[in-house]
């Protein structure tokens, strides 16, 4: 007998104390954000929770390796998925040269199915352009084909499947490229560069295989392939120029991702440069789907600043999509009935979706919220991370310790201003 994703989760928000006793569920309670600092080398790009393809050079053409192949890949800790990526990895590895390059890209196919690569937003010959039927054949598994270009101009640009990118993309086949311009930054100031992508898929509930034809619903959000709390914090410091290159090759949705603390410019797309006559200061950037935008800010402020999707349900983790709405339900009632016949049966999300915190949930999925911050709950996953900025970053920079913070009125603060509760 199937079972619906909302029955499921319905059925486990009520009777999840009972299931747990009985050994078919597991408790989720807050754990500590489990990603590290990536720090980086000043001036080059980073890739938090990610890579850059080794290459090498032969006869003054550079050399690089992808294999696409299945693959088994940790979103956070406590869901796992069979991805199909780019050298054991979903994004696959970021393909990083310098303006004037000319490369020669090996790609094998371990897939069970036939593929191809295109590159997405470069300027190259119509026949390595990577267009299954129309630009080439297509890669047959089992068999390497190479392509050859030269990166004219510098930028940022992303790689996918054109054959059957519907399934291929899906499962988790997508990359960035970063071509820097000859010469390096036009300053010598100090440049933070980092590489996010955004990504979704569909997993059902318990399911290891995420579904390639959902159109809508998608209950996994990510940068860079992990969703929070195991994704990688930015960091800066104070007066460091930090570029946020922002990749979208998820199946539907756009992402307006907001970034709090600062305003900053879109100064590049994957089509090139913005004029700085264009430019003008933003707090959230919408990235569509097959685009990048790339960001500048200056890091002025000290703190840990949220960066995330501002669409509520994609800064959220896999269990808190599809549940049944019991906000404001007086479940006593139902209660009384049903620990008649389920033993510990306790109904939640009738208070909000914080009260689900510590509810158990089915084996291979991730609760809502899941990460403990300095006081308290952080109440948010999936694309969402950190951007965390310090005066010096000598040492490894761990929470924030703002000098003041929101703290509870006093009977004095209210009658000073003549506030009523």
């Amino acid at each position: 007998m199937s079972i619906s994703r909302r029955k499921l989760l319905t059925t486990t928000l009520g009777a999840g104390a009972a299931l747990a006793a009985r050994g078919k569920l597991a408790t989720a309670a807050p754990v500590a954000p489990v990603a590290k600092t990536m720090t980086g080398p000043r001036g080059r790009v980073v890739v938090p929770n990610g890579s850059i393809l080794e290459s090498k050079m032969s006869r003054g053409v550079k050399i690089f390796h992808l294999r696409a192949e299945p693959m088994k890949h940790v979103i956070v800790p406590g869901l796992e998925i069979e991805a199909w990526g780019y050298n054991g990895s979903t994004p696959g590895p970021l393909i990083e040269a310098t303006e004037g390059d000319r490369v020669r890209i090996y790609v094998t196919n371990k897939l069970p199915e036939a593929t191809t690569i295109h590159w997405h937003g470069v300027f190259v010959p119509a026949g390595m352009d990577g267009v299954a039927g129309l630009t080439q054949k297509a890669i047959p598994p089992g068999k390497t084909f190479k392509y050859e270009f030269v990166f004219d101009r510098a930028g940022t640009f992303m790689y996918h499947p054109h054959a059957d990118e519907m399934t291929q993309i899906a499962l988790g086949m997508i990359g960035m490229i970063v071509v820097h311009p000859r010469g390096g930054e036009p300053s010598g100031r100090r440049v933070r560069d980092y590489a996010l992508m955004t990504h979704e898929m569909m997993v059902p509930i318990g399911a290891r295989r995420p579904e390639p034809l959902a159109m809508n619903d998608f209950n996994v959000l990510t940068f860079n392939g992990k969703s929070y709390p195991a994704t990688d914090a930015l960091v800066a410091e104070t007066g460091d120029l930090v570029r946020i290159r922002l990749a979208n090759l998820g199946p539907m949705d756009h992402h307006p991702i907001h970034l709090h603390g600062h305003a900053f410019e879109v100064v590049g797309t994957d089509g090139g440069t913005v004029p700085p006559s264009a430019r003008f200061p933003e707090t959230t950037v919408l990235v569509p789907v097959g685009t990048v935008r790339v960001i500048e800010l200056v890091a002025r402020a000290p703190g840990d600043w949220a960066l995330h999707c501002h669409m509520t349900h994609h800064a959220m983790n896999q269990m808190g999509h599809g549940a049944a709405n019991l906000v404001g339900m007086d479940a006593s009632g139902l209660d009384d009935k049903m620990t008649r016949v389920v033993p510990g049966y306790m109904t939640m999300g009738t208070e909000g979706m914080s009260d689900m915190t510590g509810m158990a949930q089915p084996v291979n999925s991730v609760a809502m919220m899941s990460a403990n911050g300095p006081y308290g709950t952080i109440d948010m996953g999936g694309m969402f991370t950190l951007l965390k900025i310090r005066d010096r970053l000598d040492k490894e920079p761990g929470w924030y310790s703002a000098p003041t913070t929101s703290t509870e009125a006093t009977a004095d603060d209210l009658r000073r201003d003549g506030i009523e509760e």
